[in-house]
């Protein structure tokens, strides 16, 4: 069996546990929320498009927000629009997120060794064929699972600590591409908890104009993981993809 947290570790996760489902739920379904990505468009460095022009010709609930990231082959930066539509058909046929019940065996205990210097991991994301980009790692989370050591890396996301991991249960019961883990921890700490029982379905699970990290190989498990978030439920048939 994993390696357990104490025991008011374990029962503060699952006290908290129902509140957390409930604000996913009701996240995802936000005018700006997952499922309302409906497209995501990007510029050159010299051309852009602002939300007022991106809007032309568009529903009233749809609203547009820019964004920006590097050009994986040239490193240059590209702005974008992503638009939203508060109506739109993920939304409309949206039912739950399927998870599994709380399971205690999955709050770990696990150390935290903080990285020296700017130290980066390449991910490889959804969209960019194969390629990788790499991604601000501040330090490395250690345990013990079943006779197996792990390192995990987990990314700086605009100052949360992002694990993206896989397990066997991608594809099967889960989402295919693997899910996400926030993991909180507080500066000079070298003992973090991962409760697994809020890893959620990533972005990407719900609509195809997201561009998500994949897990990298040390973020791979060989037993599945049976907590947290599956996948998304939709209504008549529908899918986003």
């Amino acid at each position: 069996m994993p390696a357990l947290a104490a025991a008011r570790t374990i029962e503060a996760a699952r006290a908290g546990w129902d509140a957390w489902r409930a604000s996913r739920l009701a996240a995802v379904v936000q005018p700006t929320g997952n499922l309302a990505l409906i497209e995501t468009r990007w510029f050159e460095a010299d051309t852009s498009q602002s939300p007022q022009e991106a809007l032309v010709g568009a529903a009233p609930s749809v609203t547009a927000t820019t964004l920006s990231r590097l050009n994986i082959d040239t490193g240059e930066p590209e702005r974008g629009i992503r638009l939203w539509d508060a109506n739109s058909p993920a939304i409309q046929h949206f039912v739950t997120i399927d998870a599994f019940g709380f399971n205690p065996d999955w709050v770990i205990e696990a150390g935290y060794a903080t990285l020296p210097g700017a130290h980066s991991v390449p991910f490889e994301h959804l969209k960019d064929n194969g390629g990788t980009r790499d991604l601000a790692v501040p330090g490395e989370i250690s345990f013990s699972l079943d006779g197996t050591d792990y390192v995990l890396h987990a990314f700086d996301d605009e100052g949360t600590l992002l694990l993206v991991f896989g397990d066997p249960t991608n594809g099967r019961e889960t989402y295919g591409a693997g899910r996400f883990l926030v993991v909180p921890h507080e500066p000079g700490n070298d003992r973090v908890v991962l409760d697994f029982n809020r890893a959620f379905v990533p972005p990407c699970g719900f609509s195809p104009h997201y561009n998500c990290p994949l897990p990298p190989r040390q973020n791979r498990f060989g037993m599945p993981v049976e907590a947290g978030e599956k996948q998304a439920v939709f209504r008549d048939g529908y899918h986003p993809y």
